[in-house]
């Protein structure tokens, strides 16, 4: 499903991406082939997952080349290709030619994707990659924090889409932290604002979990208390929420097809009166 420019801050609720990649992680704790991200991803479209997304990195820590390949054969769903901006990653997106792509910041030593791309520091090099990958048909968001030289840039390099890193936000209702949850909700929606001033089509994720799976957030009333997934997805400019963790964590407990069901039912609840 894609929405035109118009549509973009009138849309009923946002998309959502299922990550995959802790699919993958388990599988590769015992080596083998089960449990197979590629037959999971299948369960999380027909249990109502809009798009599924994956992050093949460097080091194939999880998702494997031959994950890639087997999914665009076999997942009629858009498929979302997170990568760094590499010669490899670009040239290898190009072949596979997904729906779309997320260009991400990528450390061989970091447990998980900290902190949004620099897209300023390297604007030749993402807008070529912006181009090349347009060229094939594929759409490019760039994963980056809700920094407003960071936005500018990207719309200088060329993509259509950014993807705001959620992290702090999540990582503050972890805490609890009422006045840094305030804090990054507000610099979100500023973000957001200067993006559609700037034409560019807005997502988020990252860390992104349900309420009856974090604390119980003291600091607000009993019938105020919120997910940080709630929380981002509320905002009604934003299109997509990419999330993956909390979701795969959630599954243990419920399974998939519910977890997906949970998230969505967030997502959507998040934006009526």
């Amino acid at each position: 499903m894609s929405l035109s420019p118009l549509q973009w801050t009138h849309a009923p609720s946002a998309l959502l991406g299922v990550n995959i990649d802790h699919v993958a992680t388990v599988r590769n704790a015992r080596g083998g082939l089960y449990p197979d991200p590629v037959a999971l991803a299948q369960v999380a479209v027909e249990a109502g997952a809009d798009i599924i997304t994956f992050h093949l990195r460097e080091d194939r820590r999880h998702i494997k080349d031959v994950d890639v390949e087997r999914m665009k054969a076999h997942i009629k769903a858009p498929l979302n290709f997170e990568a760094a901006v590499t010669d490899e990653m670009v040239a290898l997106i190009e072949r596979i030619q997904p729906e779309h792509v997320c260009l991400v910041p990528e450390r061989r030593q970091e447990i998980t994707t900290e902190g949004g791309l620099d897209v300023r520091g390297q604007l030749p090099r993402v807008k070529d990659a912006c181009a090349r990958l347009a060229a094939v048909g594929s759409r490019v968001s760039l994963f980056i924090g809700a920094d407003l030289d960071q936005i500018g840039a990207a719309a200088e390099a060329g993509a259509p889409v950014i993807e705001l890193h959620t992290g702090a936000l999540a990582n503050a209702w972890w805490a609890q932290d009422e006045a840094a949850v305030q804090a990054e909700l507000a610099r979100l929606k500023a973000g957001i604002a200067h993006a559609h001033s700037l034409g560019l089509r807005t997502h988020a994720g990252h860390g992104l979990a349900l309420s009856d799976t974090g604390p119980a957030m003291p600091w607000m009333p009993p019938a105020q208390r919120t997910s940080s997934t709630a929380l981002v997805a509320a905002l009604p400019e934003l299109q997509e929420l990419h999330i993956g963790h909390a979701l795969i964590g959630h599954a243990l407990m419920v399974g998939l097809s519910r977890a997906i069901a949970d998230f969505k039912a967030e997502i959507i609840r998040s934006r009526q009166p």
